[in-house]
């Protein structure tokens, strides 16, 4: 399959069975997330993996969209090592840095059979405390992982795509 096709073929999943993720499948979601290009190279994005009853439990206190998925990974950031943009007072990289890092782990998921649904639906500061992450420590977005339930299906949104001509502009 080549890569236009497992994007197309990538869904956000509601229904993830409770069959667990398998360790070195795992490792390679992860790799893939510690290998992204970010801002000037500074790699400040942090994987909190939540996979242990106590934890999801957590999860599902933060945010009501992990679907008892059996395997999610808090992606964050350490603010004392992003790249701060000196021309824009306030701007940072963190964000953008964690949503790459999160893109590339949602697609090697799926290129490995693992369904994922990207979570922003939290309050960062609620998720920090439960969490317990450091005050330099900041969520960016969840990546709840799994595999696909009987039940799992693209919702009828997902292939409603804009035409090209509606997104692309040249200057």
């Amino acid at each position: 399959m080549d890569f236009l096709e497992l994007v197309n073929k990538r869904y956000s999943e509601r229904f993830f069975d409770s069959i667990p993720v398998e360790q070195e499948k795992l490792d390679k979601i992860l790799e893939s997330g510690r290998l992204v290009p970010t801002a000037c190279n500074y790699q400040p994005q942090k994987f909190y993996v939540l996979k242990s009853k106590k934890a999801l439990e957590l999860a599902a206190k933060v945010t009501p969209f992990t679907y008892n998925a059996p395997l999610i990974i808090l992606i964050c950031y350490d603010n004392n090592e992003v790249w701060k943009n000196k021309r824009e007072e306030g701007y940072n990289s963190g964000e953008q840095d964690t949503a790459i890092a999160a893109t590339t782990m949602m697609y090697e998921a799926e290129y490995l059979g693992i369904h994922s649904l990207w979570i922003r639906g939290f309050n960062s500061k609620v998720a920090s405390e439960t969490f317990n992450l450091s005050e330099n420590i900041v969520p960016g977005m969840m990546l709840a992982l799994g595999y696909p339930s009987e039940k799992s299906k693209p919702s009828d949104w997902h292939y409603k795509r804009k035409e090209m001509k509606d997104m692309v502009i040249e200057l």
